[in-house]
């Protein structure tokens, strides 16, 4: 009689005693400890143990812990060999016996396969049947994204990035079961969100490649999770770093990709126009960015308060659309563009200086009050430039990042030109600007887009 074509796993764990959940999870645990191993995951989960036995070579695993710790529970077993189908070569398994570091004999009897063949049916129908998502899951993800984009404003940069990382890690995780449809949209829209922040976040630490590898797949699972919300944010995000990248062109065409789309509800479509006025502005196409100032106002002239649904970092409050209108009117130039930066870059810092202590939004503040001190620079007035520059380096020290970083470098450069570069406020100044944006540099870690 031929040697039966099954998969070698689950004839073993069978014959060892370990075909279910908790007993299999036991020995995993006991062998990994043994081989001294120390991973945050020293056991499977359920649903991988699942996945194994129904999977075949589908459910090979990559990780190369796991497989050094399988390949010792069965030793004289591959991984490739445990998760192939197959005869067992003539070995006998005692029930019970411990055979990691020996080769397993394996006798082959009929009711053997029987059963095999029986526990594997039933594992099929445990896995088509389950899910890995439930509404528990779903609301403690959303929730735990809530409290990241809530927070990230007014949180170090780096303090953040390795716990959203992991969040995102654990989305992805659960995408890779099996779950309702609707579920899965869900999904997709979580691991949207999270490469988002990842991508923001790389943005803020200076990692402008990571960051639009990032915003690359957040914007492919806002289009899975057909959300266009999601989607103009992450257009407005790429545009934003465009810009910063010194790609005015790109920002724009990146704008206007985003405000063709219509999102849900909220404040994408605002946050896009004032993005593409300020790359008009630094393109000198005056009419235009004028043209895109006033829609941005119209936009949130009609806003009702129900259709900002959006918290934190994924909210664009007027405080931010007022110092976008600062800096588009920056770059334009001239007397009344400068009147009009100035008026705008208070009002910005006047809203932000409203807010709880809390929410104060440290980033986003100081660079308005940087357009403020630029437009305070051009007209002259280098005293009350200076203390909105202080107030900005004081505030850099607790939440640095690298478009404050970048903007700061550009007023020492417009302080170097100023007929009062040479006074001992500007002198005291600008080494203090030096000293602030260094430590600063030596803080921002390199990134890779993980």
């Amino acid at each position: 009689m031929g040697q039966p074509q099954q998969l070698r796993f689950v004839v073993l764990i069978r014959q060892m005693g370990l075909s279910s959940y908790p007993d299999f999870k036991c020995r995993y645990a006991k062998t990994a400890q043994r081989l001294g191993i120390r991973s945050r995951t020293p056991c499977v989960d359920e649903r991988t143990f699942r996945r194994w036995v129904s999977g075949g070579m589908k459910g090979v695993p990559r990780s190369r812990e796991v497989r050094r710790v399988l390949e010792a529970m069965f030793s004289g077993w591959t991984v490739q060999q445990l998760f192939a189908r197959g005869p067992m070569e003539g070995r006998r398994i005692e029930r019970g016996k411990d055979y990691s570091g020996t080769a397993p004999p394996f006798d082959y009897r009929v009711g053997d396969d029987i059963m095999a063949a029986a526990d594997e049916s039933a594992r099929f129908a445990a896995v088509a049947e389950g899910t890995n998502v439930g509404p528990h899951t779903m609301d403690q993800l959303f929730a735990d994204i809530e409290r990241i984009v809530r927070t990230y404003p007014n949180r170090p940069v780096t303090a953040q990035f390795n716990e959203i990382r992991y969040l995102r890690d654990r989305t992805f995780r659960l995408l890779e079961g099996r779950q309702p449809p609707q579920y899965t949209t869900d999904l997709y829209l979580a691991a949207g969100l999270l490469c988002g922040v990842l991508a923001n976040a790389s943005f803020d630490l200076g990692q402008y490649a990571a960051a639009e590898t990032q915003a690359r797949t957040a914007f492919l699972c806002g289009e899975l999770a057909r959300h266009n919300g999601l989607r103009a944010w992450v257009r407005g995000l790429q545009a934003l770093i465009a810009y910063w990248a010194g790609r005015p062109n790109d920002a724009v065409a990146l704008s206007d990709s985003g405000l063709a789309l219509t999102p849900e509800q909220g404040t994408p479509q605002i946050r896009l126009a004032s993005i593409k006025a300020r790359a008009l502005g630094q393109l000198a196409r005056s009419g235009e960015a004028l043209a895109v100032l006033h829609q941005a106002d119209a936009m949130r002239e009609s806003l009702t308060d129900e259709g900002e649904v959006t918290v934190g970092m994924m909210a664009f409050p007027l405080g931010k659309q007022l110092y976008c209108a600062s800096s588009a009117h920056l770059w334009l130039g001239g007397d009344q563009h400068l009147a009009d930066a100035e008026r705008r870059a208070q009002e910005a810092v006047s809203w932000f200086s409203r807010l709880p202590g809390h929410e104060r939004r440290l980033g986003e503040e100081s660079l308005a009050r940087i357009d403020l001190a630029l437009a305070r620079l051009a007209r002259g007035e280098l005293g009350g430039a200076a203390d909105q520059v202080h107030w900005v380096l004081d505030s850099h020290a607790r939440r640095g990042i690298e478009s404050v970083n970048r903007r700061l470098g550009q007023f020492t450069r417009r302080l170097s030109q100023h007929p009062a570069a040479n006074s001992p406020i500007a002198v005291g100044l600008n080494e203090a600007i030096v000293a602030r944006r260094q430590a600063c540099s030596r803080a921002l870690p390199s990134g890779e887009p993980s």
